[in-house]
């Protein structure tokens, strides 16, 4: 009943949803007016061009999209596959999944085989939410908000350097790049460069960002790591400033999760790290 109560708020009103779910109008009507009538309140008002949510029903949508999250988690565990004693549902910022995660992920197969893995890409509000609703163990992120029933742990700080490239054509001169490493990159980069958030392009993840600048020659910030192989090749160059930045990455996890399933995926982080 809840799936079929943000199948109608989604698409607004019964016979959208009808048509969505592949049932008739009748059924998703029987649906939530036995919801109704299980919770006690109204949740629709139709009208001519569907249906709108009472204030009760907006109350009640974000208890709908947590139960059906719960729901997809028991399923996942209860269908454990073979051979796996857990399951881990891991989740990071995109930026975290290309500069780290990726390496992650085989690391975990090879020492952990028995922890089967969930992972997803997120905004870090939505993966926090999803922390704190139960349907995520770990995330990855940038600058993770505190939260009650969240430990966050440090897990690296790297140096972000001012990198430069120049154009394809080797002329002209290269225009700041604004990459999004996250809140706390933000509010120190305005700081040290007013003119950053008005730059004509801005990238949210930071190996995209490399991309254009290689392509289209630029000015931007990022971790040495990724940009030194292109110093070394003598395609571009790292700047002095007077105020280096860094980029903090951090784990973030609920209180109460399992250590015998958390442990192994901070000893693959740390390995990959320290690689």
């Amino acid at each position: 009943m809840a799936r079929t109560f943000l199948e109608v708020v989604a698409a607004g009103g019964f016979v959208a949803a009808a048509a969505r779910l592949h049932v008739t109008q009748s059924t998703v009507s029987a649906r939530i007016r036995q919801l109704e009538q299980r919770l006690g309140c109204r949740l629709f008002v139709r009208n001519k061009t569907g249906a709108s949510l009472t204030a009760a029903g907006s109350r009640f949508q974000r208890h709908a999209a947590a139960m059906l999250r719960l729901w997809e988690v028991a399923r996942q565990e209860a269908a454990l596959p073979a051979g796996h004693r857990a399951l881990l549902r891991m989740g990071g910022e995109a930026g975290v999944w290309n500069r780290l995660l990726n390496r992650w992920i085989p690391w975990m197969r090879q020492n952990a085989p028995d922890i089967a893995l969930r992972c997803d890409v997120g905004l870090p509000d939505g993966l926090l939410q999803r922390l704190q609703d139960g349907t995520l163990d770990l995330a990855v992120l940038y600058s993770p908000r505190a939260l009650p029933g969240l430990s966050v742990h440090l897990l690296l700080e790297e140096e972000l350097v001012l990198f430069r490239m120049p154009a394809g054509d080797g002329g002209g001169d290269a225009p700041y790049v604004h990459i999004d490493w996250g809140e706390t990159f933000r509010r120190n980069i305005s700081l040290q460069r007013p003119d950053a958030q008005s730059s004509p392009v801005s990238i949210g993840v930071g190996t995209l960002g490399l991309d254009f600048v290689k392509q289209c020659g630029g000015t931007g910030h990022f971790p040495r790591p990724l940009v030194q192989p292109l110093v070394d090749a003598g395609m571009g160059e790292i700047l002095a400033e007077e105020h280096p930045l860094t980029l903090p990455i951090y784990a973030v996890y609920p209180d109460d999760a399992d250590a015998t399933v958390l442990d192994p995926a901070f000893e693959g982080l740390r390995a990959i790290l320290a690689a």
